[in-house]
C-alpha cells in the first residue's frame, strides 16, 4: 500500500551517509538522487524511504508519533541495523528485543531526530 516515505532533513549529505549504511545492510541502494532529494529502495520492492530539505524552506520537524519501520530478514539483521545506527551516533529509543510474541524490534533516531525501527515479524 505505501510506495515510499519521505522525511525532512536539515543536512542532506550528513543524513545520506546514515541512510546509505542502513540501506546497504537491507540490500538496497539509492534509486533516485538529486541535489535536494535522495530515495533508497528497489523498484518493485517494498516501500522506499526518501530524504529532502522541506520544500517550503522552513526547518524540518519530527512528527510526534511518527515512525518509519524497516523490515528485516531475521533477528540478527535487526540487531545489526540497530547497532549500525547506534555506531553512527543514533540515539537509542529501545534496544532490540521481543515486544510481543512474534514481533522483535529495535528503535533509534536518525541524525535529524526522525524515529525509526528495525523489525521482524514471526
Amino acid at each position: 500500500m505505501i510506495g515510499y516515505v519521505t522525511l525532512g532533513t536539515s543536512d542532506l549529505q550528513r543524513a545520506a551517509k546514515f541512510y546509505d549504511a542502513i540501506a546497504a545492510e537491507l540490500g538496497v541502494g539509492r534509486m533516485f538522487d538529486t541535489e535536494t532529494f535522495i530515495a533508497w529502495g528497489k523498484p518493485g520492492g517494498g516501500a522506499g524511504i526518501g530524504l529532502t530539505k522541506p520544500y517550503d524552506g522552513n526547518p524540518p520537524t519530527v512528527g510526534n508519533g511518527v515512525m518509519v519501520a524497516l523490515e528485516c530478514k531475521d533477528r540478527a539483521q535487526v540487531d545489526k541495523i540497530y547497532n549500525l545506527a547506534r555506531s553512527m551516533g543514533a540515539p537509542d529509543e529501545g534496544a532490540p528485543g521481543e515486544r510481543w510474541p512474534g514481533f522483535y524490534a529495535g528503535y533509534f533516531r536518525d541524525p535529524d531526530g526522525n524515529k525509526l525501527n528495525a523489525f521482524i515479524m514471526g
